[in-house]
């Protein structure tokens, strides 16, 4: 039987896609996916695909994954991430990857565990002294926190003083997708507010690099360890054989760790502390069992993470709904066969987990915030590549198991510790970006749950593996 064409939109709906492209992509998707689970839009010669079944996700992501390179928003994205471990290909991703491996190892990440609860004990105290002060940016304040972990666990340096990171990034992704939609159409030399914010944006986040790299090299100089990701980045670099071309990737190496470090983290805590201050009983459960676990207003060790169940699956179900990475696209390289349909060589390939993640067949009353979806015993008949949050296939999140315990020790204590109350009238519009950010920030009033002994330290040696 010979391959079918997906079924698409009608030559006069093209406009208004074109239109939600630009404006409203989440719209887009999910257009998408109630037209049919595998939908072609044709653009002229542009070729579109939306896959939106888990056997689907699982071809193109995995079982054939070498002939689909990154695609459509990545692409653009290079302007400033370059061959970065998030947009390079071929042997020079699979050499990024196995350089950095190591420090995502379970056995490391486990022993950053003391480092993960002590930047989220500060915050808790942070916002506690605030309390009472009127409304906070919460998204902004998860941002710096995440900042703070990156710094410590993977590149062994401080990050405070370097705020503008997280400015300069979104400026980034705004251009990235400005160029998706212009299809790269726009003169960059162009005085467009969204491009002179990228080139100041860019120009940050050089100066910023180099002065991490001087710093970080002088240390590894001088005896420090560099067991960590951003020292095992430098010593590839010094280690090429074309000096210029080692610091050119060691400059998009660290833009990428910096950007995908910090950035999905904060999202997903975003999109966690909102629900669980729109859902009363589910927030008190999670206060329950963070006070069941971490007693005496203790901070979580790594064994702790395993016993702080509920959270973890509230946490998941957050990323059910609110994937960070909202989005993996793909061109495919060679001509193909996904499910039957056929897809052509050069074809742009969309795979949603936004969309994935509330298909009516895999999910019950898929809009509704239910963390029981993920305990284990629902877990277990549910098709592997339904729920991928952190992608899937040999472009996995290598850094996912310490954004999850950076996430469930994150909302653990702060649920511990206080309450939270979002400021009347704010929606909490998704924003598809290169992540899922929440459009408007996060603005909440914050008040202690109750007197608690303050954070402590964990014992000694606790978090090692």
């Amino acid at each position: 039987m010979s391959p079918r064409r997906p079924p698409g939109p009608p030559v006069r709906a093209l406009p208004g896609l074109l239109r939600k492209l630009a404006v409203d992509r989440l719209a887009m998707m999910r257009d998408a996916a109630d037209l049919s689970d595998a939908v072609l839009v044709s653009m002229g010669p542009k070729k579109l695909y939306v896959f939106n079944r888990p056997d689907y996700a699982k071809h193109v992501l995995a079982d054939n994954a070498a002939n689909y390179h990154k695609g459509i928003g990545l692409v653009e994205s290079r302007k400033v991430l370059g061959d970065g471990l998030l947009t390079s290909e071929g042997e020079l991703w699979r050499a990024q990857r196995r350089n950095v491996q190591p420090a995502f190892k379970p056995g490391r990440i486990a022993a950053q565990a003391g480092a993960v609860a002590e930047e989220a004990g500060r915050l808790v105290e942070h916002l506690r002294r605030g309390a009472g002060r009127g409304p906070v940016d919460l998204l902004q304040e998860v941002t710096g926190l995440t900042l703070g972990v990156l710094g410590r666990t993977l590149m062994d340096t401080s990050l405070s003083g370097h705020d503008g990171i997280a400015h300069a990034f979104e400026a980034v992704q705004d251009q990235a997708m400005f160029d998706m939609v212009s299809q790269g159409l726009v003169p960059s030399w162009l005085p467009l507010a969204t491009q002179r914010r990228f080139r100041r944006a860019r120009r940050e986040l050089t100066d910023t690099v180099d002065a991490l790299v001087s710093d970080r090299a002088a240390r590894m100089t001088a005896g420090d360890g560099a067991t960590d990701a951003f020292a095992r980045m430098i010593i590839a670099a010094r280690a090429h054989p074309d000096p210029a071309t080692g610091r050119r990737l060691l400059q998009e190496e660290l833009v990428t760790l910096l950007l995908a470090g910090h950035e999905t983290t904060a999202s997903t805590l975003g999109w966690t502390l909102l629900l669980l201050a729109r859902h009363p009983h589910v927030r008190d459960t999670v206060r329950e069992e963070a006070r069941s676990v971490l007693t005496e207003g203790r901070l979580p060790e790594a064994e702790d993470l395993h016993r702080l169940t509920y959270t973890t699956q509230v946490v998941q179900e957050a990323m059910r709904l609110y994937p960070p990475v909202w989005i993996l696209p793909r061109v495919a390289q060679g001509p193909d066969e996904v499910g039957g349909y056929e897809v052509k060589a050069g074809a742009d390939v969309l795979v949603c987990p936004y969309t994935l993640h509330r298909h009516p067949d895999l999910w019950d009353d898929p809009e509704r915030f239910d963390p029981g979806r993920f305990d284990p015993s629902r877990v277990a008949n549910r098709p592997r590549y339904a729920y991928i949050p952190f992608g899937a296939g040999p472009r996995f999140c290598v850094g996912s198991n310490l954004g999850m315990m950076e996430a469930v020790f994150v909302t653990a204590l702060v649920t511990r510790d206080l309450d939270l109350t979002v400021r009347p009238g704010h929606q909490g519009i998704a924003e598809p970006m290169m992540s899922l950010r929440m459009r408007g920030g996060l603005p909440m009033t914050v008040r202690p749950a109750d007197r608690l002994p303050a954070p402590r330290a964990a014992a000694a040696g606790a978090g090692a593996a």
